[in-house]
């Protein structure tokens, strides 16, 4: 009894009471319209039908529930339910055939239009039954209370048309959909889910608003280009209506749209005109399934990313490595209690201690190692240069001689676009780091070196876009170097998941790989875009301020080196980094021991100048370089 009360079970006895009383009414309805042309029903057959309806409303039952019939709720059938059901009325009325010619269990026999007419009665009451829960559901609400939020919908796909459906039967959001943009020319003019109407393509977005006069839009594309997503917020700015996008492709969810939990605000990411990048992780990470992955820096911004992408494909243990507690704690706690994966090692390590760095190696045996611990704040690392080669440069030479020795089957820098023609101490540390995994390869070929380069990546640590974000919580002003200065930016996940299939693909001979990052942004317009997101005008509300770019700032970074070409590999949108003169090992080991005694000395005061001099003409003699006074 107490089963019998939870909503679930309760529904399933109210669905197949209800198919019970169809298929005993379909039964006798074919008895009636086969002798229609008669006085009555004959004396035998009103006997065979009292005989058997029971059991032919028991046996289609049971066909009913094998063929899964009940494990859905009405509302929420779909073309391929119905699919189900003819195989499930088919199936019972050939049961029924076969028990009532082969089996003979009544006196009489069952007319064979009898048996017809019973098939085409119950698939069309079984089947119509469902669909007319499902119409009264979601028809347009007639109650004298309207809801309060008319909502647009850029988007009359399948993401725009699960928009539209959640709003009609989710009446808590009190909200309906008045139509579709869409720019789709075969839609134009069409009715959509819902019967709502196709206005018309994003480019006469601002007609169709001043013509429906929206309280709310929603781009539910979420694929959609950023240029179209600015398209749509500037229109939307302008007339203060809300915007709300459906998450993208590497954060929309399996399974369905649930609006009010799936709908967010439009973040600066969404509208910088760059081409998203379609996620696949689960073929571009295959090989990572049932491995050992170390992850050094695992608390960062990017290493956190990676643990996260790299649980998607089920590794056999991920070992996560970090020297902050706090950051390796939180990162320990969301794999295990928030996205409940457990094959994870915490591990509190430094990079730059040798033999802790073997010990690990050693201990858990990884077959892939992605390094991504690294300081990475310029102004920073300029006050701290020792601090900038020893845990950038030295602490890669020490992780990537601990894999070695550890027979780690693949090694990945995570490098950075500042590693390029560097005019920084933290661009020249990651530019020896590229040149230590380069080496490596050369030294070590039973383990697969290479390094990734990328731009700024979007509200990581050291990125431009949470300086901005505090800039406007705090009225302005929001401070920009200078008018033309450009960087590259991708989101956190979409270079995750590029660094993952970079680590597949090449000689394992130190190659360095290159994410396309699209088109540089101005970092001007990036702040313009990041104040009208807040609800503010640029200048009128918030001020904008140029400053001056600091000591060794690029107007523009570099995703390529002077004296490089680059090469496309197997992989979309990365490209190969070819050195046109390759470095000699030697020199590499002769300078990083050097560039150690120099840091064990703690002789700062000439070292940044010197790294910098030493990068622009690698190759040179390392100690002339470095002790030339």
């Amino acid at each position: 009894m107490h089963r019998l009360n939870h909503p679930v079970y309760r529904n399933r006895v109210l669905q197949m009471a209800a198919d019970g009383m169809l298929v005993g009414l379909s039964f006798y309805l074919a008895f009636r319209l086969r002798f229609l042309d008669q006085s009555g029903l004959p004396h035998r057959y009103w006997i065979l039908f009292a005989q058997s309806v029971g059991l032919v409303v028991v046996g289609k039952l049971v066909v009913f529930s094998a063929f899964g019939l009940y494990q859905k709720w009405w509302r929420y059938v779909s073309g391929r339910d119905f699919l189900l059901i003819v195989r499930a009325v088919t199936a019972s009325s050939a049961i029924l055939v076969v028990a009532f010619t082969v089996l003979r269990p009544f006196a009489h026999n069952l007319p064979r239009s009898v048996a017809v007419m019973d098939f085409i009665l119950t698939l069309m009451l079984i089947a119509g039954a469902r669909l007319a829960v499902r119409l009264i559901v979601e028809r347009p609400s007639r109650s004298g209370r309207l809801p309060k939020h008319e909502v647009l919908v850029i988007g009359a796909g399948s993401g725009g048309q699960m928009v539209v459906r959640e709003l009609q039967l989710n009446p808590g959001l009190d909200a309906t959909a008045i139509g579709f943009v869409d720019d789709d020319p075969r839609k134009r003019g069409m009715r959509m889910s819902g019967g709502l109407k196709v206005l018309g393509s994003t480019n006469q977005i601002a007609k169709i608003l001043d013509e429906t006069h929206p309280d709310e839009v929603v781009i539910a594309i979420p694929s959609a280009p950023g240029t179209l997503r600015a398209k749509v917020v500037a229109a939307c700015r302008e007339r203060e209506i809300r915007v709300r996008t459906l998450p993208t492709v590497f954060e929309l969810l399996r399974g369905g749209v649930q609006l009010n939990k799936q709908l967010r605000e439009v973040r600066v990411e969404d509208v910088l005109g760059r081409d998203p990048i379609v996620r696949e992780l689960d073929r571009v990470g295959a090989y990572l399934r049932d491995r050992i992955v170390l992850v050094t820096g695992a608390g960062g911004s990017i290493g956190s990313e990676l643990c996260r992408q790299i649980a998607q494909v089920k590794p056999r243990l991920l070992v996560m490595l970090d020297h902050a507690e706090d950051n390796l704690f939180q990162i320990d706690r969301e794999m295990v209690e928030e996205r409940h994966f457990t094959n994870v090692e915490a591990v509190l390590a430094d990079c730059k201690e040798p033999s802790r760095m073997l010990e690990v190696m050693q201990r858990f045996k990884p077959s892939v190692v992605f390094h991504a611990a690294a300081y990475k704040h310029v102004p920073l690392m300029e006050a701290n240069p020792l601090e900038a080669v020893r845990n950038n440069a030295i602490a890669t030479r020490i992780t990537a001689e601990a894999a070695a020795a550890s027979e780690v089957e693949r090694f990945v820098l995570i490098s950075t676009d500042k590693a390029v023609n560097p005019k920084t101490v933290m661009g020249a540390s990651k530019a020896m780091a590229e040149w230590i995994v380069e080496a490596a390869g050369n030294k070590h070929p039973g383990t697969r070196f290479a390094s990734v380069r990328f731009g700024n990546v979007l509200a990581s640590s050291g990125s431009v876009v949470p300086i901005f974000r505090n800039q406007i919580e705090r009225g302005g002003p929001v401070t920009v170097t200078h008018p033309e200065m450009t960087r590259y930016f991708m989101t956190i996940p979409e270079a995750v998941q590029m660094v993952i299939r970079a680590g597949d693909i090449g000689a394992g001979k130190g190659e360095v790989f290159v994410l396309d990052m699209g088109e540089p942004v101005r970092i001007v317009d990036l702040a313009h875009n990041m104040i009208r997101l807040a609800g503010y005008e640029p200048e009128t509300d918030i001020a904008i301020e140029f400053t001056k770019p600091r000591a060794g700032e690029k107007l523009h970074e570099e995703l390529f080196g002077l004296a490089e070409s680059q090469q496309p590999t197997a992989a979309r949108r990365i490209l190969r980094a070819v050195r046109e003169t390759p470095l000699d090992p030697e020199w590499i080991e002769a300078t990083l021991n050097s560039l150690e005694h120099l840091v064990l000395a703690g002789d700062e005061a000439n070292l940044a100048q010197r790294v910098v001099e030493m990068i622009t003409a690698p190759g040179g003699d390392a100690a002339a370089v470095l002790y030339d006074e």
